[in-house]
């Protein structure tokens, strides 16, 4: 068990007042939010239906939506647009009920996108379309270390699968009316290829031997700026675009920290899946710590341990590809302070964090507390 574990359990038994569980806080509507997206992604062709619904099966998915959701209760109504967001949300026609937003904007026939989940919304094909059948039937245990959906169905149909998804949500994403939150994650998308691109990026040793740390520095920055890119920009967009839809316009400070919060938090969630890969993998799954090792990735506790054993840096220059690299590379990163100092990154990024979230409520006490 962690420290911050530990902690909140001297809470709950010493009986002083413990912070809400925001997964109990905001379980209904995260049921309600699935239930809505497994009836979104619904599809005439059995193989990307069956697909698609695993994309949302995995419980370690319900971070970002948790997130969104708790942003949206904390601003709702502190907005300079709430009033014109409350009356959309209210009036038919408005564009802005629940019950509208899954109203296509062109003719079912036009779109000739049949959901089976939307039957009314949607128009059929043919009845004798031929459809694809799934390869087989398969639910993984919900739990970290299931099979991915490359592992479970093969690239080709995960690759579709993922495109399946990503022309249902854009659909959805266009619905909303809002052109700030459509740009917000149409960059998202942009961010997750930019990030994986730069994950294959080579970090060079200094051809004069010099160790001063200016190539560390390098690939420091590279791997900060990629954890940002594939998981950071995700949350920090995703919580912006809410409290965008929640009526906050520019000027309002609500965007701004609801950015900060999820950018941070997206940053230590990723340094500590990073520290994850070396502690869970080998202690719960039975499985070799420093599995990105294997796929020839260098992440925080790599790099911390470069700094106290300069050897690491040839492994990391040749991308642990020769035999033996990946063993040596492990041995030395559990040899090192690095997975510990990653842990410390990590919780430097969720203080920063909280740092918005204290000026949220100082900001909405003052809201309580002005006199004009």
């Amino acid at each position: 068990m962690y420290p911050a574990s530990r902690a909140a359990k001297r809470l709950r038994v010493t009986g002083s007042s413990p912070r809400p569980d925001p997964f109990a806080l905001i379980a209904p509507h995260l049921a309600e939010v699935r239930t809505s997206l497994q009836s979104m992604l619904g599809s005439g062709h059995p193989a990307l239906a069956e697909i698609a619904k695993y994309y949302f099966l995995h419980p370690s998915k319900q971070v970002r939506p948790v997130i969104i959701l708790l942003l949206s209760q904390a601003t709702n109504g502190l907005g300079s647009d709430w009033t014109r967001k409350l009356w959309e949300a209210e009036s038919e026609g408005a564009g802005g009920r629940e019950a509208e937003l899954d109203l296509p904007l062109s003719r079912p026939d036009v779109l000739n996108d049949w959901n089976p989940n939307m039957p009314t919304q949607t128009s059929r094909f043919s009845d004798t379309q031929h459809t694809l059948q799934p390869p087989f039937r398969h639910r993984p245990p919900l739990r970290r270390g299931a099979p991915s959906a490359p592992a479970a169905y093969g690239n080709k149909l995960a690759v579709l699968g993922g495109n399946f998804v990503l022309g249902r949500a854009s659909a959805a994403l266009s619905r909303l009316g809002d052109p700030e939150v459509t740009e917000l994650i149409a960059s998202v998308i942009s961010n997750l290829v930019e990030g994986e691109i730069l994950q294959t990026k080579d970090v060079k040793l200094d051809p004069s031997g010099d160790v001063s740390g200016r190539r560390r520095q390098e690939a420091w920055n590279i791997y900060l700026h990629k954890t940002y890119l594939k998981t950071a920009s995700l949350m920090a967009k995703g919580a912006r675009s809410a409290v965008v839809l929640g009526g906050c316009k520019d000027g309002d400070v609500w965007k701004e920290m609801a950015y900060a919060y999820g950018r941070n938090i997206g940053i230590a969630f990723q340094l500590m899946d990073d520290v994850l890969d070396y502690e869970y993998a080998s202690a719960t799954l039975g499985k070799p710590a420093g599995a990105d090792l294997q796929l020839g990735l260098t992440t925080g506790p790599a790099l911390y341990a470069w700094e106290e054993f300069p050897e690491m840096g040839e492994l990391i220059e040749r991308k642990f590809e020769q035999a033996g690299d990946v063993e040596q590379a492990r041995d030395i990163v559990l040899r090192s302070s690095g997975v510990q100092r990653t842990r410390e990154l990590a919780q430097a990024y969720s203080e920063k964090a909280k740092e918005a979230k204290a000026a949220l409520e100082a900001l909405t006490e003052r809201v309580i507390g002005r006199r004009s």
